[in-house]
């Protein structure tokens, strides 16, 4: 037996071991498990040099802009910047143009994605005061979950009222599909912003003070709310506060379905000091807090209540997002790329351990979305996704160098400690020590797994 791929001389990390194997990969499926000497024949063999092997990183939560807002971003350097940070699986936003919100457009986005993408994705749909009725069939169309915006975001969205939130739910929970929302009060933020505006106050620090953290904390709870009462399975994307730390972690106790996400911006910046000294380029919604909010999400992660980090990447352009007055600057930034290489250097603090990092952005993403054991793990018959990283090796983030079209980062200037040495998506070498390396790979469609 000749096998496609044989990667050894490795440390495979789980998300409770770590310990020292080789893996055969072939047909894009990982087919064997065990010592160097063990392995099969291959095509190609790769000797990582005791360096770490990983499921592959999946980022639920990107905004690859395609189709209709491809100036931002697209398919096919959304997925760039993803192989070069070593990120094999994405979940893709339905706020693009036209929105994901019934089968017609979750086709054409499909078709753009299996035309461009380099990495694996699973498609959003949307849900607005509109297509409640399209929710069966955007789930038979083939979307790993919905989304609803809650508050004001890009794109400008309709929310749906609170009568159509619960409706939807009820929707979605006939599908066995979870729900994720924005979850901010649209009519706290729309109000201490008119004030704001109305006072000429235009400069950065508004934009943190329109949105308080009370805004998060009550579309979380309301959310949970009507979740625990149409028995809909709950997801809360990029939590910000310690406010809604609190509120999940309570609801976990009661037994609700509910799932949260956190990015390294909320983690790692204090927004605040970002917006005095980096003015537009901090704008992101919901906004970084303080950093007493990022200390209760660290222990958010520590004890289990939030499930999984995600980027939120946001790419825009540059006249969209720079600019003096902070209402006409757009929220968002690219985060893909940087999202492992600023967690590995938590690592490398003692923050985090490898085994947290497979739990949140291998393993829990898979299974909060429905398609572990494919994805998320590193087992007989499971893709054959791997993210191996260098611990030690140091550099510095460049917003240049970012493979996104949008080439601004709040972490510009960084010094990370870990890097990306191989992604590999099914077999295939797509990132190769510095290097992408697509050699005609196809992207393929993530779905719910049928149990």
């Amino acid at each position: 037996m000749t096998v496609d791929l044989v990667v050894k001389g490795g440390y495979i990390v789980d998300s409770e071991f770590v310990y020292k194997v080789a893996i055969a990969i072939d047909e894009g499926k990982i087919v064997a498990i065990g010592s160097d000497e063990s392995m099969p024949s291959a095509t190609r063999t790769i000797d990582v040099h005791e360096m770490f092997v990983l499921p592959g990183i999946i980022d639920e939560h990107v905004h690859f802009r395609e189709p209709g807002l491809e100036y931002k971003e697209d398919f096919l350097s959304g997925s760039m910047a993803a192989v070069a940070g070593g990120v094999t699986s994405v979940g893709d936003m339905p706020n693009v143009n036209p929105p994901t919100q019934d089968a017609a457009s979750f086709k054409l986005k499909l078709q753009k994605g299996l035309e461009k993408s380099l990495v694996d994705f699973a498609i959003y749909g949307v849900v607005l005061p509109t297509n409640i009725d399209k929710i069966q069939e955007l789930k038979e169309a083939g979307v790993i979950g919905f989304k609803i915006f809650m508050g004001e975001t890009v794109g400008n969205l309709p929310s749906p009222d609170d009568w159509e939130l619960i409706e939807s739910f009820r929707e979605i929970a006939k599908t066995g599909l979870r729900v994720g929302v924005h979850a901010e009060n649209r009519s706290i933020n729309a109000h201490l912003a008119s004030q704001f505006i109305n006072a000429g106050k235009n400069d950065p620090i508004y934009h943190l003070l329109s949105r308080p953290s009370i805004s998060e904390a009550e579309a979380i709870q309301r959310a949970i709310l009507f979740a625990k009462y149409s028995k809909a399975k709950l997801h809360i994307f990029h939590m910000s506060s310690a406010e809604g730390v609190d509120i999940i972690r309570m609801a976990k106790r009661e037994g609700v379905d509910v799932t949260a996400e956190t990015c390294p911006h909320y983690l790692l910046l204090d927004g605040e000091e970002g917006l005095r000294k980096m003015g537009s380029l901090m704008k992101m919604n919901p906004p970084v807090r303080t950093l007493d909010h990022a200390e209760a999400l660290w222990r958010g992660l520590k004890d289990g209540t939030i499930d999984t980090i995600g980027s939120d990447h946001s790419p825009h352009s540059n006249q969209e997002k720079f600019n003096a007055n902070i209402w006409k600057a757009i929220a968002g930034w690219p985060g893909v790329e940087t999202l492992l290489p600023l967690m590995l250097t938590e690592v490398n603090r003692g923050r985090l351990s490898l085994n947290e990092i497979v739990r949140y952005m291998s393993e829990k993403p898979a299974r909060v979305w429905g398609f572990y054991p494919q994805k998320g793990r590193i087992g007989i018959g499971s893709d054959g996704d791997l993210t191996v990283v260098d611990l030690k090796k140091e550099w510095i983030i460049r917003a240049e160098n970012l493979h996104s079209k949008s080439k601004f980062t709040p972490f510009d200037g960084w010094k990370v400690k870990g890097s990306i040495e191989y992604t590999i998506i099914r077999g295939d070498v797509l990132f190769e020590q510095g290097q992408i390396t697509p050699d005609g790979h196809k992207a393929r469609l993530i779905t719910p797994q049928r149990n």
